[in-house]
């Protein structure tokens, strides 16, 4: 194990699953579920270290490639397991005081008639821009791939892997359901387009009901417009266009009702957390560096 090293993003999805299988212990779910959660949380941390095990030693471009895009995946089944975490029933507390917060963002600002005037464009614009959020750290990485910076893969995948396993860590501590289906009619957009009918099906069918709070929407779009710019600065058009996509998404949140504007500002708040803290990491280790080459020197 000497030639052993895990990546940051590696080691944030580490913790998180490690987390994910303590916190399965304390909440009050069945024990048959907390159990698999142990299991399978064990397993996918045992197949990173022996991922990384077998590149240190093969050092071949084939296992490189599995460790880019194996974080991608299992950001998806950490979203599904908190699902499992869901509480047997809601107070709707947190969402009553959200929701006015909302009316006012919505209706009383004019946002909801600013996006509706120009009928259904704005909106499926919209709707579009929420689907697309699953594709964003696809895109990144084929981009990094696209322009040849592989080794640059771990500088993106990091600080959004974090952005979006933080916002999963807070779930257990905020139970609570989305604006659609505790305030059903309330503030709906005016146009039911077939991509606003696309999304309610893709989250019917794969939605959870542990919480809406945090955003991981929001800290995952906005984060990876900012880990972009860190990992490949000299091409500004990808950072500025999920500059874009983040915005279009956490609009798409508040007024699709799938969020309120309280999970949106949260997840935003959480990716700064997460590119300040990928940040501050960096400059440490350029200052050990440094420091060590004037040691040498």
């Amino acid at each position: 194990m000497g030639g052993l090293t895990l990546r940051r993003s590696e080691w944030a999805l580490a913790v998180y699953f490690f987390y994910a299988a303590i916190v399965a212990q304390v909440l009050p779910i069945q024990r048959n579920v907390a159990l698999l959660t142990l299991g399978l949380n064990a397993s996918i941390i045992a197949s990173y270290v022996l991922l990384a095990h077998v590149d240190s030693l093969r050092r071949r471009r084939f296992f490189s490639i599995v460790r880019d895009w194996y974080p991608t995946p299992l950001l998806v089944l950490a979203y599904r397991e908190m699902g499992w975490f869901a509480p047997s029933h809601h107070s709707f507390e947190l969402e009553k005081i959200w929701v006015v917060w909302d009316k006012f963002f919505l209706n009383t600002l004019g946002v909801k008639g600013f996006i509706e005037c120009l009928g259904p464009v704005l909106p499926s614009l919209l709707e579009i821009s929420y689907i697309l959020v699953y594709a964003i750290p696809y895109f990144s990485l084929g981009v990094l791939y696209a322009y040849h910076h592989q080794e640059r893969v771990d500088r993106f995948l990091f600080p959004f892997a974090v952005a979006v396993l933080l916002a999963y860590t807070l779930f257990p501590f905020f139970p609570s359901e989305p604006p659609r289906t505790v305030f059903p009619g309330q503030d709906f957009p005016s146009w039911t387009t077939v991509f606003r009918q696309l999304n309610w099906k893709m989250l019917g069918a794969y939605g959870i009901h542990t919480s809406v709070f945090p955003s991981a929407h929001c800290s995952g779009a906005f984060c990876a417009a900012f880990a972009m710019r860190l990992a490949l600065p000299e091409k500004k058009w990808v950072w500025r266009f999920l500059s874009v996509m983040a915005v279009l998404i956490a609009t798409a949140t508040v007024y699709g009702r799938y969020h309120y504007l309280a999970d949106a500002a949260a997840g935003l708040a959480i990716a700064v957390l997460a590119i300040g803290f990928s940040w501050f990491l960096e400059n440490r280790q350029r200052s050990a560096l440094a420091v060590g080459r004037l040691g040498g020197g």
